[in-house]
This record gives structure tokens, sequence and C-alpha cells, in this order.
């Protein structure tokens, strides 16, 4: 499969590729854990059919040492032991915010009172901010058709050692 466009090779899609990416840098230096950040990357990128950027952040999260089992079961997170009840209040808000036009409330109170007890206002704004920046980034590359399976995590690895 190949690419629709070229989106960064267009001087629009490079000037705004680089802000997403300045973006993934305030978020991966906030308060919250990277572990919670790629397991709700993972999740909206499945909720949204997005391959190219589920391969992304399975490697990124295997990169950075996530085990197997929570890896394999990000889909099924309610029936599996493996993830904290705080990463669950994530999860729930990823979907939540994934689905809007599946609620007439969209993010249910029930799921923002559960978050708002394991994140303070700061990791809250973090996660809401990283759920808008994976959507995005799904649309992109779903339109796009960006292929999977060529992602390297040592160069998101790389680019942070760096900052």
């Amino acid at each position: 499969m190949e690419a629709r466009l070229k989106f960064r090779e267009t001087e629009f899609g490079m000037r705004f590729y680089k802000n997403m990416l300045a973006n993934e840098g305030v978020l991966h230096h906030g308060p919250v854990p990277g572990a919670t950040l790629e397991l709700m990357k993972i999740r909206a990128s499945q909720i949204n059919g997005c391959g190219f950027c589920t391969d992304m952040h399975v490697k990124d999260a295997a990169y950075a040492g996530e085990t197997p089992e929570r890896l394999a079961l990000v889909a099924a997170w309610r029936e599996a032991p493996y993830y904290t009840e705080a990463e669950r209040a994530a999860l729930a808000l990823a979907e939540e915010a994934c689905r809007l036009a599946d609620r007439p409330d969209g993010v249910s109170d029930e799921t923002w009172d559960e978050l708002r007890k394991h994140y303070d206002d700061e990791q809250t704004a973090v996660l809401v901010a990283a759920v808008a920046q994976i959507n995005a980034w799904n649309r992109i590359n779903v339109t796009l058709r960006n292929p999977a399976g060529d992602y390297d995590p040592e160069v998101k690895a790389k680019r942070y050692r760096d900052d």
C-alpha cells in the first residue's frame, strides 16, 4: 500500500508536522507516565482504525519496556487484570473521547469523575490534550492511507534523548 499524499513533502504539511511534533514533546515531558500515554494512543488508534499509529505506539511501548500481555490486551482492557485503576480511567477517557458521536454527552460524568480520582488538573489537561492529539494523527494517517509496518522506535527515542 502506498500513501495517497506525501504530507510532509508539502510546505504546509511540513510546518503542520513540526507543530504536531512540538506538541508531542510537550506531552512527553508532562506529568503523566509515558506508559499511560502510550496505552491511550494505542487504544485510540485501534478505535480509529489507524494501522500506522497502532504500529508506532505498540512499538514505542514495547521499546520502553511495556509487557507483551499489556500490549496484547489493550483492546480488552476492561477484562484484563494488567492495568492500574488510573490507567483504566485514562483508557475510558480515550475511548469515550474517540467516540463522541456515540454519546449525546460526549465523555460521561462517570468516566470524568473516575479520571479525576486519579489525576490532578495538570495531568488531566495532558490526558485531554493527548486524546485530541492522537485523534488528529489518526485522522491524517487514515485519510492519507499511510501504511503501517516501517516505523522504528529508535527514531523517537533519539528525538527525546536530544531534547
